[in-house]
């Protein structure tokens, strides 16, 4: 699948952010992290002065893991459909989050391992159905070549979707039990890290689970190593619908030019994919926190992104993304409303000229 180039945040609005922030009544450099995130985001509109962003979107991608059969989850595989009527009801931590952040919320089931025919869902959630389920990727591929462009495209249209409906920054959550799995083996390949450097505890395991899921991440690698070069194969070989439709998510996100906040270790997985497949797509997204899964670490390094929080999250469903939005409403405030000396008629810098006028 071939997207087509990157074209990078607007260079002049990234420049006339910066000048500008030299110019509001607050010493250069004052407010640290959040005059980087106001640049990003004036770059992304490619307008200075910027405006907060109106329709921020979420959108989680839902889909079950084979490898959940075999004792590297605390959960059991059926709590990722409850968890989709939970989304759709309003009461998962991402909902609540959203509210307070003024964010919307989608969940699409990309790979519940549910019958279609009987899934009761709405049509805006099933109708970009993969498959039930991935394979269990210690053992077989996770999916077919035919369904890892299926699952990349149904990316694309959701993420067309959204921007064609307003959508001006996305967020992109992920449910599935043992999903953190594939990520740890995505990231491990991609880094060229050995399994105990990137398996983490996920919904909770014990130390038993974590031996296990230790094991399955080894023997995944093993089939995984040889295709780093090759994303469509890493795809089918070790990653998941879902986090395949994640990553042509986040690159096409890029592609329509509109800013993204990612979330944990399973969307840093998707987002090295969706680089790998448009060069030049991260420059489109911010990183809103920092998991405590030891592989999103590696990602984020990977991706040379710096998070803007680090609360020993790891719930995944978006929810650290979701966190750090009001922040960036914050820095693009920041550069819109806040007056600069001129304005406030206030004395810049010893040896800088008197505000006039």
């Amino acid at each position: 699948m071939q997207f087509p180039s990157i074209t990078p945040p607007d260079q002049q609005a990234h420049r006339e952010a910066v000048a500008r922030h030299e110019q509001l009544t607050k010493p250069p450099g004052s407010l640290g992290r959040l005059e980087e995130l106001g640049v990003w985001a004036t770059a992304c509109q490619g307008a200075c002065p910027p405006h907060p962003f109106v329709r921020p979107q979420v959108v989680v991608f839902a889909g079950d893991h084979g490898i959940a059969a075999h004792g590297v989850s605390a959960y059991p595989s059926e709590v990722t459909q409850q968890m989709v009527g939970n989304f759709l009801s309003g009461g998962a931590a991402v909902n609540v989050l959203a509210a307070v952040a003024g964010a919307s919320v989608r969940v699409v089931d990309v790979a519940v391992d549910c019958d279609p025919a009987t899934d009761a869902g709405p049509p805006l959630v099933t109708r970009h159905k993969v498959r039930r389920g991935s394979g269990a990727i210690h053992l077989q591929d996770a999916l077919t070549d035919a369904e890892v462009i299926q699952a990349l495209d149904a990316g694309v249209t959701i993420a067309d979707e959204e921007v064609d409906r307003g959508a001006d920054l996305l967020i992109a959550g992920d449910m599935g039990i043992g999903n953190t799995t594939p990520a740890a083996v995505l990231v491990a390949a991609l880094t060229g890290s050995e399994p105990v450097a990137v398996v983490g505890r996920g919904t909770g395991i014990d130390d038993p689970g974590w031996m296990r899921k230790t094991a399955a991440i080894r023997d995944a690698l093993r089939r995984a190593r040889p295709l780093v070069s090759d994303p469509l194969a890493l795809m089918r070989t070790a990653g998941g619908a879902d986090i395949a439709a994640m990553a042509g998510f986040l690159a096409q996100a890029a592609v329509r030019r509109t800013p993204v906040i990612l979330d944990g270790v399973v969307v840093g997985a998707a987002a090295m994919l969706a680089e790998e497949l448009a060069p030049g797509a991260r420059q489109w997204w911010a990183a809103g926190h920092r998991s405590v899964e030891p592989a999103h670490t590696l990602a984020l390094e990977h991706l040379e992104l710096t998070p803007i929080l680090d609360l020993g999250m790891r719930l995944g469903e978006g929810s650290g993304a979701v966190a750090a939005l009001p922040l960036v409403q914050m820095a693009v405030r920041v550069l819109a409303e806040m007056a600069t000396f001129a304005d406030a008629g206030v004395a810049g810098p010893a040896g800088a000229p008197l505000p006039t006028g």
